[in-house]
């Protein structure tokens, strides 16, 4: 496609664009259960005017905009308080859960090279761990040792610690894991990490927030966080379940001394010292205006209350499927994610499934193996969920009767 040879004008320029969204979920609506949270057209709105007012500001330099620098560290601030980080904890805003992972790969690199000069660091982590883990590895250098799962889903401690030698640098957990919903054992993969002092991450991004207010909503909740010892980084997604704009996640060290390690500066090059604290150097401000904004219009109250919302209709859902004989759940939810599966792969094919949906205009995730559909119950769902199970039910006797079969499609794609 040529650039147009004149401007288009404002109105018609909004409409085209309007017009490229007509097939997109309808996610306001709450018709996605992955990719989008929504805690209301309210929260949304604000979300959307902090971003729009910060949003040319870059958090490159916060020296020419010590607005950014404010909001970074009062956003950190209050999810260090979150996760029991103490007076030590330190950490920075991402933009996004791939890139906290990403630098806690990095950060346990340099950890291990110049502490204890390792030079072939590898990772041991379950096989439930998120993808982004896999993708530090890659980017930078590190062997993934992936540890199969028990048979709840949850990450072994005895597994990973035979998996554990002179050259790994990081341990991982999560709290939940993403595929089925569980949280990992965090208590004993930390103490593996101490033991041999080591750096440990906790995987928070779906569940920080979530656990965080679970737990003082009266639900029962491991230990997860800081007051683990052996923990030494948490990432937590603020636009996942702080609903907050796209672009904004937070990873949390222990302390500055850890931090550090994450890091980078140079002064090699001709243009002056060069420092980032995370992978992107230029980085728009509106995320972290949002996140800021969110946070404050919700305050604990308000997260209290979407917390709550976001479990009653993730437990409506969990009931339903339970009661339906062609389906099968994956796990019991720990916090708000719900994966199942066909009760006879074999007769019924949970793919074509989602195809059915889809046509019905609800978006699901696919995942395998084992062949499973993936719900991130949201507080927009509340009040959703009856139309949703109808939708499901009639899918179910649509695919029963025409015996279909789908595409797994993917998580995330690169076209």
């Amino acid at each position: 496609m040529a650039l147009p040879q004149h401007g288009i004008a404002r109105d018609e320029l909004f409409a085209q664009l309007d017009s490229f969204k007509a097939g997109d979920v309808q996610w306001r609506d709450g018709h996605a259960f992955t990719l989008v949270y929504s805690a209301g057209p309210d929260v949304v709105a604000v979300a959307e005017e902090a971003y729009r007012r910060f949003g040319a500001e870059n958090g490159l330099n916060t020296d020419a905009f010590p607005s950014l620098r404010r909001l970074q560290n009062e956003v950190v601030d209050i999810v260090g308080e979150w996760l029991q980080a103490g007076p030590e904890g330190a950490g920075f805003l991402t933009t996004g859960g791939t890139e906290s992972l990403l630098m806690a790969v990095k950060a346990a690199r340099e950890r291990g090279r110049k502490e204890k000069g390792i030079t072939a660091p590898n990772v041991v982590l379950p096989t439930s761990a998120h993808a982004a883990f896999e993708k530090g590895c890659y980017y930078f250098g590190l062997e993934s040792r992936r540890v199969p799962v028990g048979d709840d889903w949850r990450a072994d401690p005895a597994a990973m610690a035979a998996a554990v030698d002179d050259n790994t640098v990081l341990l991982v957990g999560s709290a939940p894991q993403y595929p089925q919903g569980v949280i990992d054992p965090i208590a004993d993969i930390a103490a593996i990490a101490a033991e041999r002092d080591i750096s440990c991450h906790v995987d928070a991004c779906m569940g920080g927030v979530t656990l965080t207010y679970l737990r003082r909503l009266g639900h029962p909740v491991p230990p997860w966080n800081f007051e683990v010892p052996g923990v030494t980084s948490i990432s937590v997604d603020l636009h996942k379940y702080g609903y907050t704009a796209k672009g904004a996640s937070v990873i949390m060290h222990r302390n500055k001394q850890l931090r550090a390690y994450q890091t980078y500066v140079t002064d090699n090059w001709l243009g002056g010292v060069y420092g980032s604290s995370a992978v992107l150097g230029t980085k728009s401000g509106g995320p972290w205006a949002a996140a800021w904004a969110v946070m404050h219009f919700l305050g604990d109250d308000g997260y209290l209350r979407v917390t709550a919302a976001a479990r009653r209709a993730c437990e409506q859902l969990a009931a339903a499927i339970r009661a339906m004989p062609k389906l099968q759940m994956r796990a019991e939810p720990d916090t708000t994610l719900i994966a199942f599966g066909a009760t006879d792969p074999e007769t019924f094919d949970v793919y074509a499934l989602a195809d059915a949906l889809w046509r019905k205009g609800w978006y699901v995730d696919r995942q395998g193996p084992p062949p499973s559909l993936h719900c991130t119950v949201n507080a927009v769902h509340e009040g959703r969920i009856d139309a949703f199970v109808a939708d499901l039910r009639a899918a179910i006797d649509e695919v029963t009767a025409a015996s279909g079969s789908g595409q797994q499609g993917a998580y995330g794609t690169v076209e």
